[in-house]
């Protein structure tokens, strides 16, 4: 990697983390637990679209291992680790076909459908996707609105950054 590269990917990183750190003392007043918006999911997008998918890879895998680390506990790792390889592999496939909202709503959905998985792992039951449809609409959501505001500052920012 050019130095460059090296400390724009340092830099999102950090961000990242800054906006998961955030995101974790924002309350949100929905039914369902767990639910958040995604916020470090813009910094990841931003890396797809403007650095090459390995540096969002080491990103999105430097950031649930520090996340966890620093935050929330080994318990939380395997949630975000498999939400973060389900939702970065989809957007991954989806950035060629989909516009920037379509492959956030993707990534939204399927970072819940990935640390469902990891509960069903966890608690050795698929009873845990009954909380599939509340989760699914939580992502699509909030996937369109991070969608719509990577657009716009994609749209806004010279691409060489």
């Amino acid at each position: 990697m050019r130095n460059q590269t090296v400390a724009k990917t340092a830099i999102l990183l950090s961000l990242a983390l800054v906006l998961g750190y955030v995101e974790h003392l924002i309350p949100l007043p929905l039914p369902f637990p767990g639910v958040k918006i995604g916020l470090s999911n813009l910094v990841l997008l931003f890396a797809l679209y403007q650095l090459r998918p390995a540096n969002a890879w080491l990103i999105m895998l430097l950031k649930v291992l520090l996340t966890s680390l620093l935050f929330s506990g080994f318990s939380a790792f395997f949630y975000s680790l498999l939400g973060g390889v389900f939702s970065l592999l989809v957007m991954q496939l989806a950035r060629r076909f989909c516009s920037e909202v379509g492959t956030s709503i993707l990534g939204g959905v399927f970072h819940n459908l990935g640390q469902l998985c990891a509960a069903a792992i966890l608690f050795g039951t698929a009873s845990v996707f009954y909380y599939l449809p509340p989760l699914f609409v939580s992502g699509a959501g909030f996937g369109f609105l991070l969608g719509v505001l990577i657009r716009l500052l994609l749209q806004h920012l010279p691409s060489s950054i």
